[in-house]
C-alpha cells in the first residue's frame, strides 16, 4: 500500500513540475512533449490532486488561472470521458447538471445575436435583445452560490485536497464581474461594440470553462468520495436556493427545536425553540464565529441578505469569503483577538439595499476572547428618519 501512495505522490510531484514550467512558461512545448504521456493519461484525482499544490504555491490568483486554464486546455481530451447516463432523475446532481444544459443552450443562441450586432453595430434591437438575454444569466448566480455555500463547506470537512475551490470561487467572480460590465456595455447610450465583445467574450469562456471542470472534475470526484448519505445533506441545504432554470425538489428536514427545556440565561429563563424565535424576528443577519474561527450559527430571517446553510456549520471562516478578499477577514479577526479592536463596519449597495455590515469581537466577563458576531441590517428607512414620533400611526 506504502508503494502505491509512494508512486502516486510522485506522479503527482511529476504533474505538478510539469504545470509549473506550463504556467512560468518555461520551454512549454519541449515540456509538452517531454510529458505527453502524463497529459493523456490524466485523470480527475490528479487534477484535485495538483491544483490543490498549486495553490499553496507562491502565485498570484491572476497567475494561476492563467496558468491553469491552459494546463487544462491540454487535458481536455483525456478529461472529457463521462457521460452522467447513470444519474437517477430529480437526484441532486442531475438537476444541477439541467441546469447546465439550459445555460449552454441559452448561451449558444446569444452567439447568433452577437454575430449580428457585429455586422451591424447601429442595430438597437439586437442590442435590446442582447441586454435581455445577458441579464437573464444574471440570475444563474444562484448556482454559484449553491456551491460555495452547500457543496464547498462538504468538501473542505471530508477532502485534504481543497485548494481548487478558492480557485474555482475566484472563476465564479469573474463571471459574476463579466455579466455585470457585459449587461452595462449595452445599457450605455453609445454602445461600445470592441468593448463588449471583449468583455461579452470571458463570459462565454469562463463559463464554458467552469462548465466542464464541474461535469469532468469536481462532480465525478464528489460522487467517487463523498457518501449518498453526504449529498442527500447537500440536496437538504440547497434548498435555500432558487436555481435559475431547472428546480430542484424540496427534500423536507426535521429541526425542531426543544421547547421544553428552558436555559438559564442570567436575567431570565427562555427555551431553544424561544431564542431561535427571537433572533430570526429581528430585523437583522446575524452570523456567529467562535474562537477557533469556525462558523456556530446562523439567523434565519425572514428576509435574508446573504445566503447561509446549515453545511456552513464548523467551517473555517476564511472559506466563506472569496481568496481575494480573506486578507480583510484575517485583519479584523486578528484585531480583535488581540484586544486592538472591538468592532469594524461596512456599509455596501446591493440592487436597491443599502446594507449595514457590523462584526462585533465577542468576549467572558474575564475579556477572554471567545469570537466575532457579523450583524447586517439594511438601512434604507432608517436613513430617512427625520425629527421624533411619538405617536402610534396605524391606521384603524
Amino acid at each position: 500500500m506504502s508503494e502505491f501512495t509512494d508512486h502516486k505522490a510522485l506522479r503527482i510531484k511529476k504533474i505538478e513540475s510539469f504545470c509549473i514550467a506550463i504556467i512560468n512558461r518555461d520551454n512549454p512545448q519541449q515540456v509538452v512533449k517531454e510529458n505527453w504521456d502524463l497529459i493523456e493519461n490524466i485523470n480527475p484525482e490528479d487534477v484535485i490532486s495538483f491544483f490543490h499544490n498549486l495553490s499553496k504555491l507562491d502565485f498570484s490568483m491572476a497567475t494561476l488561472k492563467e496558468g491553469i486554464n491552459k494546463v487544462l486546455n491540454l487535458f481536455y481530451k483525456a478529461l472529457n470521458q463521462n457521460d452522467w447516463q447513470e444519474l437517477k432523475e430529480n437526484s441532486f446532481f442531475s438537476i444541477l447538471l439541467q441546469n447546465n444544459q439550459v445555460l449552454d443552450k441559452k448561451l449558444k443562441e446569444i452567439r447568433q445575436f452577437n454575430r449580428d450586432i457585429n455586422k451591424n453595430p447601429e442595430n438597437t434591437e439586437t442590442i435590446k435583445e442582447l441586454k435581455n438575454r445577458f441579464t437573464e444569466l444574471i440570475a444563474y448566480d444562484s448556482y454559484y452560490q449553491l456551491k460555495e455555500n452547500v457543496i464547498f463547506p462538504v468538501l473542505e470537512k471530508k477532502w485534504t485536497d481543497i485548494g481548487c475551490l478558492a480557485v474555482m470561487w475566484s472563476f465564479h467572480d469573474d463571471i459574476r464581474r463579466a455579466l455585470k460590465q457585459t449587461v452595462a456595455i449595452l445599457t450605455e447610450k453609445k454602445f461600445d461594440l470592441k468593448e463588449f465583445n471583449r468583455v461579452s467574450a470571458k463570459v462565454f469562456f469562463v463559463t464554458n470553462a467552469i462548465k466542464f471542470r464541474e461535469e469532468q472534475i469536481l462532480y465525478p470526484m464528489i460522487i467517487k468520495t463523498i457518501s449518498k448519505k453526504e449529498i442527500d445533506k447537500m440536496h437538504i441545504s440547497a434548498n435555500e436556493f432558487n436555481l435559475p432554470f431547472a428546480k430542484l425538489k424540496q427534500k423536507k428536514t426535521d429541526n425542531e427545536l426543544d421547547d421544553n427545556k428552558e436555559i438559564n440565561l442570567g436575567t431570565g429563563y427562555v427555551t431553544a425553540k424561544e431564542i431561535s424565535l427571537m433572533f430570526n424576528h429581528l430585523p437583522v443577519d446575524i452570523t456567529y464565529v467562535d474562537e477557533n474561527d469556525k462558523v456556530k450559527y446562523f439567523s434565519t430571517p425572514k428576509k435574508r441578505f446573504f445566503p447561509r446553510t446549515n453545511s456552513i456549520i464548523g467551517r473555517n471562516v476564511r472559506n466563506c469569503h472569496p481568496k481575494e478578499s480573506v486578507d480583510v477577514v484575517e485583519n479584523i479577526i486578528d484585531a480583535f483577538r488581540k484586544g486592538k479592536k472591538d468592532s469594524a463596519s461596512f456599509w455596501i449597495r446591493i440592487k436597491d439595499m443599502f446594507l449595514l455590515i457590523q462584526y462585533f469581537a465577542i468576549r467572558d466577563t474575564d475579556k477572554t476572547y471567545r469570537g466575532v458576531l457579523e450583524v447586517t441590517q439594511e438601512i434604507n428607512e432608517i436613513q430617512e428618519i427625520k425629527g421624533e414620533k411619538r405617536l402610534l400611526d396605524w391606521e384603524k
